[in-house]
């Protein structure tokens, strides 16, 4: 609605999980640096849980951009199914159409899929979204999964993705053999107020908007304080504040904006300024400063993953897992567009 108003050639502020706008804060760099290892390494299990809306789903999107080619992977989005019917599907989104009905031939043909992926010197990953929402059931059919090895390494890679009941679920005590196997845990926090100026800048300009961006420093400051830095929450209170300015005809978003689109959207109880306050505020918009680029790393022999480079971390120093990457003898290929 507001694309063409605004300059924009998308939408900043879409809530599908597109990889091509995720934006890495130092967690969502980590996770992404973890998730990229276990795969690399053939760790077996990795769980990722934090509290909804925090781009897990676009961060395995994420992952499978970055192996383009070079693993075999089945992305499972909707886990609310029977022992039996995770297996199955499991199989077609790996891409095999003829399922027999029998288990054992189901396993049988997973087996053989799996060496034949080791054969082509690909990985098979297996990556299951809302997984907190699994069964105990399933779960340990996901257990039993994991028992395709070679003496050396894991046949199949499994990422757990949810929220934050996953981990939970996983300390109950018929799952004590599930919890063992698991090689890493990740979490994602929320973004912190000068992480969601960034996240902003670093939307509008994917949709091909000129930095600065129209939102004023007093509507960032409000999004930061109602969103509680949950991306989703941000898109949505941005997208709502859009259609406004889009409506009232001015191409500056100010607090009144985010405050109207809170009180829309029920997220009143967040909002940390009334429009009372606010209403003598002025109408011009003031300077909003453009993100500076990030200080070049030191030179090193190692592999390159330059998604992990891309935004500084607090003290200035790469990540633990970026660090990992100029030490490890892997090469990740890249898209560029992460």
């Amino acid at each position: 609605m507001y694309k063409t108003y605004f300059g924009l050639t998308k939408e900043p502020f879409n809530l599908t999980s597109d990889p091509g706008f995720l934006y890495l804060s130092n967690d969502h760099r980590e996770a992404l640096a973890g998730l990229v290892y276990m795969i690399c390494a053939r760790k077996g299990f990795v769980v990722l849980a934090s509290e909804a809306g925090m781009g897990k789903t676009t961060l395995l999107g994420a992952v499978l951009r970055q192996f383009q080619g070079r693993i075999r992977s089945s992305l499972i989005l909707n886990p609310t199914l029977t022992p039996n019917e995770f297996l199955e599907i499991a199989l077609m989104d790996f891409g095999i159409r003829d399922i027999p009905a029998s288990k054992a031939l189901r396993l049988n043909l997973l087996h053989q899929m799996l060496l034949q992926t080791q054969h082509e010197g690909k990985t098979a990953v297996l990556l299951i979204d809302e997984a907190h929402r699994l069964s105990s059931e399933v779960l340990e059919e996901i257990r039993l999964l994991s028992n395709f090895e070679m003496a050396d390494q894991k046949l199949l890679q499994i990422v757990l993705s949810g929220q934050k009941e996953l981990a939970v679920t996983l300390d109950r005590p018929e799952l004590w053999q599930l919890k063992q196997r698991v090689a890493f845990r990740m979490a994602i926090q929320p973004l912190g107020a000068a992480d969601v100026e960034q996240y902003i800048q670093h939307r509008w300009k994917k949709a091909g908007g000129t930095l600065p961006t129209v939102f004023r420093e007093d509507a960032i400051e409000q999004i930061a304080a109602s969103s509680k830095g949950i991306p989703r929450v941000i898109n949505v209170i941005c997208d709502n504040a859009l259609t406004a300015g889009f409506a009232d005809g001015t191409r500056v978003i100010t607090a009144n904006h985010i405050v109207k689109a809170c009180g829309e959207l029920h997220l009143n109880g967040t909002v940390v300024r009334s429009l009372m306050s606010l209403a003598d505020s002025p109408a011009e918009p003031s300077p909003v400063a453009v993100p500076t680029t990030a200080p070049a790393a030191p030179a090193y022999s190692g592999p390159v993953l330059r998604t992990l480079d891309r935004y500084d971390s607090a003290n200035n120093r790469p990540s633990g897992w970026s660090r990992w990457f100029r030490k490890a003898a892997v090469n990740v290929a890249t898209t560029g567009n992460v």
